[in-house]
């Protein structure tokens, strides 16, 4: 889709770009009001924008469309961008692109979400924003629900429908180095650390346990059979099961 040499009468192949410094020298004149280095400013970002808009090319929309939505996100940016921050202006720039153009594609999908459904989820939006803002850290979900009033489970709801799904394997975008992928920040409790370390720990205590233990352990724990049923498949009683599967769990515990 990006492809296309010449969208909105833009030749993409020609467009411009800005280093840090001119970047530098170019904003103090934009919030000074120079329209002349607003402009240059923007042409010199449109790459960004394009580069952006790649992202959605599965969505069958016309990039001349996505190219404007996403020159509104750009511009915004620069309104908006804070030169006290430390930050780059792509690094705050790409977020506001993204969520204009999701905006637009949820405004035009063909699953229609409600108004007021649509109105509260804007609403907590600019809730979130604000106490970032206020707090320096993400808000919950109940904070948000107690600064608008409404039950959490609303919040909860309106959000979830102007979510756009994506794909796990979908980049994020990044400044530099490796690319991120969004599976790479999403939490999975079975696959932390501490959960590899105790298996592993598991497995080698389970290892020094006498043969006849460790089989119990392993029919009783691992395979679910009750007492009775062990007791028939090795040939023991269900009280020398019981007495020898207590023996290895306290074996366990020691070793663990």
């Amino acid at each position: 889709m990006t492809s296309k040499v010449e969208i909105c009468g833009v030749n993409t192949s020609k467009l411009p770009t800005l280093t840090a410094e001119e970047k530098r020298e170019l904003f103090p004149k934009i919030k000074a009001g120079d329209r002349t280095a607003r402009d240059k400013f923007i042409k010199g970002n449109l790459r960004l924008v394009l580069s952006i808009i790649g992202r959605f090319n599965n969505r069958g929309e016309y990039v001349d469309d996505l190219f404007q939505v996403g020159c509104v996100g750009l511009i915004k940016a620069i309104d908006n961008f804070d030169l006290s921050q430390n930050v780059q202006f792509s690094t705050y720039a790409v977020p506001m692109i993204i969520g204009e153009i999701r905006r637009y594609l949820r405004d035009n999908n063909s699953v229609r979400v409600s108004r007021s459904l649509r109105d509260i989820a804007y609403k907590a939006l600019c809730v979130k924003e604000r106490l970032i803002s206020s707090t320096q850290r993400e808000p919950s979900l109940e904070e948000i629900a107690k600064e608008l009033d409404l039950p959490k489970a609303d919040v909860v709801m309106a959000l979830d429908a102007v979510q756009e799904p994506i794909s796990l394997f979908e980049p994020v975008y990044h400044d530099g180095g490796d690319t991120v992928f969004v599976m790479d920040q999403v939490s999975d409790d079975k696959n932390l650390d501490e959960v590899w370390i105790e298996q592993i720990s598991l497995r080698e205590a389970l290892d020094k346990l006498p043969k006849k233990e460790h089989t119990i352990i392993d029919l009783r724990f691992f395979k679910g059979k009750t007492q009775t049923e062990v007791a028939g498949e090795i040939g023991i009683s269900q009280a020398q099961v019981s007495r020898i599967e207590k023996s290895a769990i306290e074996h366990l515990r020691k070793s663990l």
